[in-house]
């Protein structure tokens, strides 16, 4: 596998990086949400990454990228948002097969606080009876009765959430937790200490709001708050310069737009990932480097849907 891929990902001028984007690292599945993200599958994708690609750190790809000079088969690993099993779990991981990720952290939610998504998924999970009545909130009233009708409910209504303006948003899933009244977890995501603990074991961190708004959605000012201010906290945590930013939900034209590239750029980053699928080449911007995760169980699967990854044309604002 490691041949084939070599053949379509060479090194030098014509080199392709991908980068793999990962959020949470569970203990064991969680069949509530379909059963992916353990840190079995992990473990599975690190091996088979290390031992058919060349494992970069993001700051090494980018200057790669710039001297066009990236080896044959590179790769990076993101995280993003900030969850505390990065720390506890997907550390000693990526400890264990010697490699670095970059993990692109939203600040608002450190220290005890809950992303708004995962309110509401956890909402869901824990929510009592057959029926959920959302109607207060502008929904209707759902019928839950099956773990399938459940999870079907709970990505369309966060789907339907998504895109509001940030407050309207951050309204309404306050008046469906108080609705359903289930008491939620407040250690999903890290400490300070533990954004402090994976600068200190040689992880890169990187920009990712304050808030998670979908820029997009928000005004001007307001998007460039949050960019700058989250920058400004991972910089006094680490004690570093922050150079890389992360996108929320990340799909170019409808995530964020081309007046947030500039943003980025004149608020001193040097590089900024999307979720758009593709490989990055030299000449590429470097403020829209693209993304994607393959999920295959088989090493061949896997190794070849990052082949056929590297093929997709870039989406870009």
């Amino acid at each position: 596998m490691k041949t084939i891929a070599s053949l379509c990902l060479p090194a030098g001028k014509r080199a392709k990086l991908s980068i793999v984007i990962y959020h949470r690292v569970l203990p064991e599945a969680d069949h509530f949400l379909g059963g992916r993200g353990d840190i079995s599958s992990f473990d599975q994708q690190l091996c088979y990454l290390t031992r058919n690609f060349n494992v970069l750190s993001l700051s090494e790809a980018v200057a790669h990228l710039r001297a066009a000079t990236l080896p044959a088969r590179a790769v990076c690993i993101t995280f993003d948002d900030g969850y505390a099993d990065n720390a506890e779990i997907a550390l000693p991981l990526l400890q264990k097969y010697g490699v670095t990720a970059t993990f692109f952290i939203a600040t608002g939610f450190l220290d005890g606080g809950r992303m708004w998504n995962d309110t509401v998924i956890e909402s869901f999970r824990r929510a009592r009876g057959d029926t959920i009545d959302l109607r207060e909130i502008g929904l209707e009233q759902y019928t839950v009765a099956t773990l399938e009708q459940r999870r079907q409910v709970l990505f369309s209504v966060i789907d339907q959430l998504k895109y509001l303006e940030p407050t309207t948003r951050q309204s309404k899933v306050d008046k469906l937790a108080q609705t359903i009244a289930a008491e939620l977890p407040d250690d999903l995501m890290m400490t300070s200490a533990q954004v402090k603990l994976l600068h200190d074991h040689g992880m890169e961190i990187g920009g990712h709001t304050v808030n998670h708004p979908i820029l997009a959605s928000t005004d001007e000012t307001t998007a460039r708050t949050e960019i700058g201010e989250g920058k400004a906290r991972l910089e006094a945590i680490t004690g570093t310069p922050i150079r890389f930013f992360a996108y929320p939900n990340g799909k170019p034209g409808r995530d964020y737009l081309s007046i947030h590239v500039e943003m980025l750029n004149q608020l001193g980053f040097e590089a900024a990932v999307s979720t758009a699928w593709g490989t990055a080449r030299h000449g590429d911007d470097l403020f829209q480097l693209p993304r994607f995760t393959p999920w295959d169980q088989k090493e061949w699967a896997y190794v070849l849907r990052m082949v056929r990854n590297s093929y997709q044309q870039i989406q870009t604002v």
